[in-house]
């Protein structure tokens, strides 16, 4: 499983899994242009939720005639349809060629978000984005791309030095998932398979990437990265 990330961040999110798009969040002539103006070679595209920083380019590769998998409540908040556009449900695996696709609802202020346990083989990733925590636990992982969008402590110095309004503060708080929780949700599965970890969505002003990187790392023992901007 080759994973590649272009872009994490609340200005876009933007992965790719061998043919497999995760997110559709920055325009769709960026998203050409990280391709290197080869998006026939994508099998499909899975969207989490409606937000713009992950699904701003769905009605372009619609239209280019990419395939493209979300919720019910996602293709509704976008306003998509047409058969390239396939629905997804909590709990109902879906098949793309070789890839099993497992979507799970996540905690977001978002329009049926979802995350994505998807599978090829004997190598099974767990996709997991913009979510408070995660409820469930997962078996046989191989890959894992979580997000670490921010840490506590940083956050609350940064709300004590006027720097981030408490509402947004609030939001972040609610709606994503923590360093700490991140942490948390590794520990509560079994990582033994495991051969590497991504971080996504670090929080330019509320993470410490380097920080986030070395704290997983010697919690799992296992090669981490912290996907760019």
């Amino acid at each position: 499983m080759n994973i590649t990330p272009y872009h994490s961040s609340s200005a876009g999110n933007l992965y790719r899994v061998d043919d497999l798009l995760l997110e559709a969040g920055v325009s769709i002539h960026r998203i050409k242009k990280c391709l290197h103006y080869r998006l026939s070679e994508i099998r499909a595209c899975l969207i989490t939720h409606d937000h713009g920083d992950h699904a701003t380019a769905v009605k372009g590769l619609l239209k280019a005639g990419v395939d493209c998998y979300m919720s019910q409540g996602t293709a509704d908040a976008l306003g998509v349809s047409g058969h390239r556009l396939h629905i997804l449900e909590a709990g109902k695996q879906t098949r793309i060629d070789e890839w099993r696709v497992m979507p799970f609802a996540t905690i977001h202020d978002a329009a049926e978000p979802l995350g994505f346990l998807i599978a090829k083989n004997e190598e099974k990733l767990l996709f997991l984005t913009d979510t408070h925590y995660s409820p469930w636990r997962f078996r046989g992982l191989t890959h894992v791309m979580v997000e670490a969008g921010y840490d506590p402590g940083i956050l609350q110095n940064n709300i004590s030095a006027g720097l981030i309004h408490p509402a947004v503060a609030r939001r972040t708080l609610h709606n994503h998932m923590s360093i700490d929780t991140a942490l948390g949700l590794l520990r509560a599965n079994d990582l033994s398979a495991v051969q590497e970890v991504y971080l996504l969505h670090l929080s330019a002003a509320n993470s410490d990437a380097d920080q986030f990187k070395g704290r997983v790392q010697q919690l799992t023992g296992r090669e981490t990265y912290v996907a760019p901007e």
